[in-house]
């Protein structure tokens, strides 16, 4: 399938002239199910490093695993950047994580390269807009200093849902899959850079001049077809090749989607209802080993 471009999403993805900055996902769990410590994200930034260049890495819930705790400190002794992410789910869960935030994250300053407030909550109606902006405010009083934001799919900052968000962030975070779109492997790249661009588009006509992010992409080396979508070791190559490579050429910023197999995951359910294998999405083995060239 052919995508074609809006003539705005063509400036948009070709206009940049330097390279993006390449960012993984990072479990907090081993393969077991049991929590990571220090020298588990040790390991795993060494193998992002050796494997792919990058420096970069994102968690999703400060309040799991003790993760700032232990994160941190490994990538203050392996010179990593790392964005954290708060859950406001529950009020139980927002203030374990704005704990960790200002407890333990402001002794680690130079390695936070932002705090994240939700994830994908305005896809999937968990809060309103509204009561993001008010969670943003309050981590934003008790732990000064950091660049806040959110992240959430795509469509939700294309169709202005995030606005409000976005008028009190210092940086937003785009998901994109073309996987759980039910792109096929050929038409999946296009696919991508047209929801990214309509997205970007979008966050730069309300709050211009923000860090940008992909928040979340990836493809699956294993599991269940879902739709026109096909993971295997191939079809997850091709999609980093282009999609996420090609990407980072054009000077966009991608966190991959993810660094490791985490297979303690139960399975997962599609947008569609079917059923779907999260256990394989990463770019390498769940002992570090890679699944196809990561360099750029």
């Amino acid at each position: 399938m052919r995508i074609s471009f809006p003539a705005a999403l063509v400036a948009f993805v070709t206009g940049a002239s330097a390279a993006g900055t390449l960012g993984f996902a990072v479990g907090v769990k081993r393969a077991d199910g049991s929590c990571k410590v220090t020298g588990d994200y040790e390991a795993d930034l060494d193998a992002i490093k050796s494997n792919s260049g990058s420096t970069t890495v994102r968690v999703f819930d400060a309040s799991e695993c003790d993760v700032v705790a232990q994160i941190l400190p490994a990538a203050q002794s392996k010179a990593f950047g790392v964005v954290l992410g708060v859950w406001p789910d529950t009020d139980a869960q927002y203030n374990a994580g704005k704990a960790a935030i200002t407890n333990t994250a402001v002794n680690f300053k130079n390695q936070v390269i932002a705090v994240t407030v939700g994830s994908e909550g305005l896809y999937r109606g968990t809060y309103t807009a509204d009561f993001l902006v008010g969670k943003l405010n309050d981590l934003r009083s008790a732990s000064p200093g950091f660049k806040y934001g959110t992240a959430d799919t795509w469509n939700r900052f294309a169709d202005g849902t995030a606005d409000p968000v976005l008028q009190v962030s210092d940086i937003a975070l785009v998901n994109a899959f073309s996987y759980w779109q039910g792109a096929s492997i050929d038409a999946a790249p296009g696919v991508f850079q047209d929801s990214i661009g309509q997205a970007f588009n979008h966050i730069n006509s309300v709050k211009g001049g923000i860090p940008l992010w992909v928040g979340e992409t990836g493809w699956p080396s294993r599991g269940t077809t879902y739709q026109n979508a096909v993971p295997t070791v191939q079809n997850a190559d091709t999609y980093y090749r282009q999609a996420v490579c090609g990407s980072l050429g054009r000077g966009t910023n991608v966190f991959v989607f993810e660094a490791l197999d985490e297979p303690w995951k139960p399975q997962s359910v599609g947008q569609d209802g079917s059923s779907a294998d999260e256990t394989s999405w990463g770019v390498m083995t769940a002992d570090r080993q890679p699944k196809y060239n990561l360099m750029c």
